[in-house]
């Protein structure tokens, strides 16, 4: 019961900050962010990490977010390349406790828990086909740099709640690399077009920095993109600007105004 109020609550959350941060950037670039061939928004959600070749290493859930570009790719209406930084990302795992050098942590933590918590910024490059009816598959690379990593040891004792951090990160490497992939559907209409969808990510190189452990970071990823300056107010505004030009080119055909690029580099010329 205790779990899942708590979870909750790291939900409602992780909502509002997504929520804050679309408008803080939304005040700072309104809709210039938006345009027929480059899509950027806010994008977040659930991974459930793992370590590869980590004796006692299982399955543990984390949240992420970070922002993305969606970019057109030539004049297809099917295919992008989505990038952008996750700069909140966590590899990872859950451990059982192991011995720290200290008998007296030792035999405070012996019966515990351990979280593996690998902090890196992201980096994505999946070339994403979208279908006509709005689902989408992707695949690339993905590139990762840790900038902390940590075995958060925690245990009740007597009624007492402890924790004890571990800092592992020169332990292991300073960079990741691995192969994403992808599915998901993109709504039309709905919050602006939002995304939707799941990846798994499968690192290949080992993250640890003892030559024959071959630890390599893998995840399963549930995200949500929320797009930001493309809302009716934005496109809105788009179109006024494009009918206000609009106007203006059939005023100046009107009173015999040539605004032909060809004419006005003849004219240059001249």
């Amino acid at each position: 019961m205790v779990k899942k109020y708590f979870s909750t609550i790291f939900i409602l959350l992780f909502c509002v900050q997504m929520a804050q941060s679309q408008v803080l950037i939304s005040l700072l670039f309104g809709d210039k962010l938006n345009s027929d061939k480059i899509k950027f928004g806010l994008e977040g959600g659930v991974n459930f990490a793992d370590v590869t070749n980590l004796e006692t290493a299982e399955v543990q859930p984390f949240f992420n977010i970070g922002f993305y570009f969606d970019f057109k790719l030539k004049d297809s209406p099917n295919w992008f390349l989505h990038s952008g930084v996750i700069v909140k990302s966590t590899m990872g795992a859950s451990l059982k406790p192991y011995s720290l050098g200290n008998e007296d942590l030792d035999d405070l933590f012996l019966d515990g828990d351990v979280v593996r918590k690998m902090q890196y910024w992201n980096v994505p490059f999946l070339a994403r086909y979208k279908f006509n009816n709005h689902i989408f598959i992707e695949a690339g690379p993905m590139f990762g740099l840790l900038y902390k990593g940590t075995d958060i040891f925690t245990n009740t004792v007597n009624g007492n709640d402890l924790e004890y951090d571990n800092n592992i990160r020169k332990e292991h490497s300073r960079f990741d690399i691995g192969l994403e992939g992808g599915i998901g559907y993109q709504t039309e209409k709905f919050m602006n077009g939002m995304n939707f969808g799941a990846r798994y990510y499968q690192g290949l190189l080992n993250s640890s920095t003892t030559a024959d452990a071959n630890q390599k970071n893998t995840s399963y990823y549930i995200f949500v993109g929320l797009p930001i300056g493309a809302g009716e107010k934005a496109q809105a505004k788009k179109q006024a600007a494009k009918d206000a030009k609009d106007k203006q080119a059939a005023e100046d055909a009107a009173n015999g105004v040539d605004t032909s690029k060809k004419s006005k580099k003849k004219s240059k010329k001249n």
